[in-house]
């Protein structure tokens, strides 16, 4: 079971910001928490089950152990990564 950051790469308020996506609903809330990322933001979409991360949290991420995800090399994994996102979001997975 893994966490998982994608690039930062959305821009919103100013700054850039990436997706943090996880294996399980439970691993993802807590690497929010570890994060001090407040479980209120949690984007339960039909988009994807995700936190924001912004950008200058990611290195702080992957040091806690999140994998990095490349939207430009890793595309099959991110492509897996988001069809299970969805799939938690509907509630078909934890």
């Amino acid at each position: 079971m893994a966490v998982y950051i994608d690039d930062a790469v959305h821009p919103w308020r100013g700054q850039r910001w990436g997706h943090l996506l996880a294996d399980t609903l439970e691993e993802l809330h807590a690497m929010a928490a570890r994060l001090g990322i407040p479980r209120h933001a949690f984007q339960n979409k039909p988009s994807g089950a995700h936190y924001d991360v912004p950008a200058d949290r990611r290195e702080h991420a992957i040091a806690l152990g999140v994998l990095p995800v490349s939207r430009h090399t890793d595309r099959a994994l991110l492509k897996a990564l988001i069809a299970n996102a969805r799939a938690q979001a509907r509630g078909e997975h934890d």
